[in-house]
């Protein structure tokens, strides 16, 4: 018989930066939000690899806890949903389609998560898994107006029951996924993240991408090449040409203890030079 998940919330708080645990407000939720895209990083080491990724509590606890490293949706989302519900949030989780540099309309697979947090009946969206584009505050569900977020301004808008979240980014609106508020189950998760982890048209299989905030800036990783996105700037991007390189900004600018594995520097040699 499996034990029953317990959340380790003393270390995922220390993580964050919190000594002890704040209370179920906005100001926290934008605390926490802004925290944990900064904190804890979205990257695709394991679908690199080609390691299948556990989307169990436990499973991705131990990895963003114990092991030192980040994730994508299905994992930093998830476990954020636990932490939420913790200390007395009431949210729950939701999947959306990624619609970002492609048409609008289109209808992929559901292989987002994000979460739905309803605070004194003024309902919100959170989202801390959603790479180099992650919202770094929550948002408004029932507003169509521009909302402004400690990085780039989103907007919400609802059509025929889906919502489509945009960013301004270059002064154009931009979509990033859709979603609807229909009930998600444990195993849509799970047959997301499968579909993200092992299907050959999956954007993470095979690639090394990590992103990470800072204050008034992004950190992206795309393969062999590093980018720092200052807001209002010019970004700033290095070509790397190393396999040490690229091990060493993964530690030093994205925070990830880089897992042993005997094909890592030939994966990540054959990305740098495809680049």
């Amino acid at each position: 018989m499996t034990e029953p998940f317990m959340l380790d919330l003393h270390a995922y708080l220390e993580r964050l930066g919190y000594s002890s645990a704040p209370p179920p407000t906005l100001d926290t939720l934008r605390g926490l939000q802004a925290r944990h895209t900064a904190e804890v990083p979205f990257e695709t080491l394991s679908t690199m690899l080609r390691v299948p990724v556990e989307v169990e509590p436990a499973a991705i606890q131990d990895k963003l806890l114990r092991q030192g490293r980040g994730g994508y949706c299905f994992e930093l989302n998830r476990l954020f949903l636990l932490l939420l519900q913790a200390l007395g949030f009431d949210a729950r989780g939701l999947t959306g389609r990624v619609v970002m540099g492609g048409p609008e309309d289109a209808l992929p697979a559901r292989t987002h998560m994000l979460v739905l947090v309803t605070l004194g009946g003024v309902r919100y969206i959170t989202d801390v898994g959603f790479g180099g584009m992650v919202p770094t505050g929550p948002l408004l569900l029932d507003s169509e107006a521009e909302q402004a977020t400690p990085h780039e301004s989103y907007r919400l808008t609802l059509a025929d029951g889906t919502y489509t979240l945009r960013a301004l980014v270059a002064g154009s609106w931009r979509a990033m996924y859709v979603f609807d508020l229909q009930k998600v189950a444990d195993i849509d998760y799970v047959v997301g993240n499968w579909y993200v982890c092992t299907h050959p048209d999956s954007p993470f299989l095979g690639q090394m991408i990590a992103a990470r905030t800072g204050p008034g800036l992004r950190k992206t990783l795309n393969n062999g090449s590093f980018a720092i996105h200052r807001l209002g700037l010019a970004s700033e991007r290095v070509q790397l040409r190393s396999v040490d390189e690229v091990l060493e900004v993964l530690r030093e600018e994205f925070g990830i203890q880089v897992p042993e594995h005997p094909e890592q520097r030939g994966i990540i040699e054959r990305l740098i030079a495809g680049a």
